[in-house]
C-alpha cells in the first residue's frame, strides 16, 4: 500500500500532454492554451474616442468657443480629412479620432446650433482620446499553459487570431462494474442498487475539460469485462469503478492485465478510497476507482483531476486551501482521511458527524473535504487545516 503522494506522483507520470490542434473560438472555452499567443497588432489600432461628442483641433477650449462642424466620425466610418483650427467633427464612442484632433468635447458640454457648436459654461477638461495600443500593444502576450476562460477568448479575438492552439481534449471512458448495479430508472430486483458512479464521474470529467464516454454497465464476469475493455481501446484514459479490490468477485485487475495493462499499484493509504488501481499500456492509462460512490468521487478529485490537467498541458497546481475548524475533531488513523465538511455561516469548517463512505447524502450536503494526514492528533476548534473544495 502506497501513500497518497506516491500514488499521485505515479499517476501524473503516466499522463502526458496531448497533441496540439487548432480550435474554433466557440469550442475553446475550458481547454488548455497550448502556447504563448502574441498580439500581431495594437488594440485599438488607431486613436479612438472614449465618448460621444465632438473632436476638435484645440486642447481644452474655453467656454463660449465656437466651432464649425465639418463632418462625422463613427465606428467603421471615419472622417477622411484633417481638422483645422475652429473646426470640429461629430464623433461617437470607439470611432477613429480625425487627423489633427487633440480633444473630445463631450456632447453634454456643447450647444449644437445648426452646423456650429458652442462650448458650454463649464466644459470637462479631459481629452477623452484612447491612444493606439491603449489596451495592448503589438507583441503583448497571452501566456500558454492556462485554462481558457471566456475573457481570454475575448482577448484573443481582439488580437485578431483566427483560431486558437489548444491541447486535444482527452477521451475518458468510464466503466462501472458489478452484478448488483442497475441503471437509474430501471426496476430494482432484490439485492440490487442503482448505479450512480458513471454519471457523477462523467460530470466531473467534462467539467475539467475532457470528453467523457460512458460504457455499458457490466457484471462481474471475465467475458463482459473483456468486451468493455475492447470498447474503450481508443480512449486516452479508462476509468473503472468497482472490482478494484482483491476479493473473489473483483476481476478488474486480471481483466486489465489480460487487456495488456501493466499494473503499477493497487492500494493507497487513504480513506475513503483504499482500493485504487493504476495501469498503463501503449497509448492508454487506466485508473481503477473503488466501487463505493463516495470513494470513487473523492479519488477522482484527488487523482484524476490533476491527470486531466496534465493531458491538457496545464501546470500542476495545489488546489487545496487553508480553513479554520469550527468544531473539534478526534485523532486520525494510519491513512490519509478526506472528511466531508460544510462551511458554517461564519465561514468556519465543520466536519460532518457521519463519515461512512457509503453516505452520498453527506457528500451532497458538503462543500469541501478536510484533509487529515496519517496519525494526525485531535484538533481543537480554531485550528488551521488544509481542505479541498468540492465542485460548486
Amino acid at each position: 500500500m502506497i501513500s497518497v503522494e506516491e500514488a499521485r506522483a505515479a499517476l501524473l507520470a503516466l499522463a502526458a500532454p496531448l497533441e496540439i490542434e487548432e480550435s474554433a473560438f466557440r469550442d475553446a472555452a475550458g481547454r488548455g492554451l497550448a502556447r504563448d499567443m502574441p498580439a500581431p497588432r495594437p488594440q485599438p489600432p488607431y486613436a479612438a474616442s472614449a465618448k460621444d461628442g465632438y473632436a476638435g483641433a484645440e486642447t481644452a477650449p474655453p467656454p463660449g468657443r465656437v466651432f464649425d462642424v465639418v463632418g462625422t466620425s463613427a465606428a467603421g466610418h471615419s472622417f477622411a480629412g484633417t481638422l483645422r483650427e475652429g473646426e470640429a467633427v461629430r464623433i461617437f464612442t470607439g470611432a477613429p479620432v480625425p487627423e489633427g484632433a487633440r480633444h473630445i468635447l463631450i456632447q453634454e458640454d456643447v450647444d449644437r446650433q445648426g452646423d456650429r457648436i458652442v462650448v458650454g459654461p463649464a466644459p470637462d477638461g479631459a481629452a477623452y482620446v484612447r491612444p493606439p495600443g491603449g489596451d495592448f500593444d503589438t507583441g503583448f502576450v497571452l501566456s500558454g499553459g492556462r485554462v481558457l476562460r471566456p475573457q481570454d477568448i475575448a482577448l484573443l479575438g481582439a488580437m485578431g487570431h483566427g483560431t486558437i492552439p489548444v491541447r486535444r481534449r482527452p477521451i475518458v471512458a468510464i466503466l462501472s462494474t458489478g452484478d448488483e448495479l442497475r441503471a437509474p430508472g430501471d426496476t430494482l430486483d432484490p439485492g440490487t442498487i442503482f448505479a450512480s458512479n458513471g454519471d457523477a464521474l462523467a460530470a466531473l470529467i467534462e467539467g475539467w475539460g475532457a470528453t467523457a464516454r460512458r460504457l455499458p454497465l457490466v457484471g462481474d464476469n471475465e467475458e463482459s469485462l473483456a468486451l468493455a475493455f475492447g470498447l474503450a481501446q481508443d480512449a486516452d484514459l479508462l476509468l473503472t469503478a468497482g472490482g478494484a479490490s482483491v476479493g473473489e468477485h473483483d476481476l478488474v485487475a486480471p481483466a486489465a492485465q489480460t487487456a495488456g495493462f501493466e499494473l503499477r499499484f493497487q492500494k493507497v493509504a487513504m480513506r475513503p478510497g483504499k482500493p485504487l488501481m493504476a495501469g498503463q499500456k501503449p497509448g492508454q492509462v487506466m485508473v481503477g476507482l473503488p466501487g463505493n460512490p463516495v470513494s470513487a468521487f473523492v479519488c477522482a478529485l484527488v487523482f484524476v483531476q490533476p491527470m486531466i490537467a496534465r493531458f491538457l498541458g496545464l501546470p500542476d497546481r495545489d488546489l487545496t486551501e487553508e480553513r479554520i475548524l469550527g468544531a473539534p475533531v478526534g485523532a486520525n488513523g494510519p491513512r490519509m482521511h478526506y472528511m466531508r465538511a460544510q462551511t458554517t455561516p461564519d465561514g468556519l469548517s465543520r466536519v460532518a458527524d457521519r463519515q461512512d463512505s457509503s453516505l452520498l447524502s453527506v457528500l451532497a450536503a458538503s462543500d469541501h473535504l478536510v484533509i487529515r494526514p496519517p496519525h494526525d492528533p485531535p484538533r481543537d476548534a480554531g485550528t488551521r487545516i488544509r481542505t479541498l473544495a468540492l465542485p460548486r
